[in-house]
């Protein structure tokens, strides 16, 4: 049976994910994030080409069946549905559900939240700095992603960015897009070369230093089985499972 506690801890882990992933997507277009009866949709606002992107669906009790209803009606475009499984019930109605109606099972991801009490202060090889001016151009080469603007960059803005630094060398990154009451931890990336140093539980626990002195009193993410080991780690708790859903091609909306 679900813990009572976890109900509202998913709710808000679910509004956090559509709000994040929208904020994050919307760097090269605008990437809305929108209630549509019991699902959230995060598409594409409109674009002068028809070029656009996989729209995400969030389903959260909410029947397979008449989630793909609402979906069709709803879109015209590729879409992927994002089915959340509360920790303590069985996944397999939902599996069996989707199967049934064609769809494919993806990834899994575990959704976790930290509530920001007690955060450890890890030692690591790297020096943790908030990405400035000054580390804008090395962080958008070692994350290969377009330069920062001074929007970006500004001390209040809304998504703030971390780097890991050895010898002036930029070997992993993290970012938090801040809500007020509430954090989205998004893309912790460590190179290859320097993992198992602790470098990785460094960036987040100053990441979600810096939350909390913003005033977030919960931090929210989603990750891979991998990833939920590190963030365990740090004081996060999986309250539910992500299974990701793709429609069969050949019934395109």
């Amino acid at each position: 049976m679900t813990d009572r506690m976890t109900v509202p801890m998913i709710e808000q882990a679910i509004l956090d994910f559509a709000r994040g992933f929208a904020h994050i997507r919307s760097r090269t277009h605008p990437y809305l994030a929108q209630r549509v009866g019991p699902l959230w949709r995060m598409h594409d606002a409109p674009r002068k080409r028809d070029d656009y992107r996989r729209e995400e669906w969030i389903a959260h009790n909410a029947p397979p069946h008449e989630v793909d209803r609402i979906i069709r009606q709803h879109t015209h475009h590729r879409f992927a549905v994002c089915a959340v499984c509360p920790t303590g019930e069985s996944d397999e109605p939902l599996r069996a559900g989707y199967k049934s109606l064609g769809y494919r099972l993806g990834t899994t991801e575990g959704m976790m939240v930290h509530d920001l009490r007690r955060i450890p202060r890890p030692r690591c090889p790297a020096t943790i700095r908030r990405v400035t001016p000054a580390l804008a151009e090395p962080y958008a080469r070692a994350t290969k992603t377009r330069p920062l603007t001074p929007e970006d960059l500004r001390p209040d803005a809304p998504m703030r960015r971390y780097v890991a630094m050895i010898d002036g060398t930029v070997v992993g990154s993290v970012s938090s897009v801040n809500f007020g009451g509430t954090a989205w931890c998004s893309a912790l990336v460590v190179k290859h070369t320097h993992r198992r140093r602790g470098i990785g539980r460094a960036l987040v626990c100053r990441m979600l230093r810096d939350d909390r002195a913003a005033g977030a009193k919960l931090a929210t993410l989603v990750a891979s089985h991998a990833g939920a080991l590190l963030y365990t780690a740090v004081g996060y708790h999986r309250v539910g499972t992500l299974l990701l859903f793709t429609p069969p091609k050949r019934s395109k909306p």
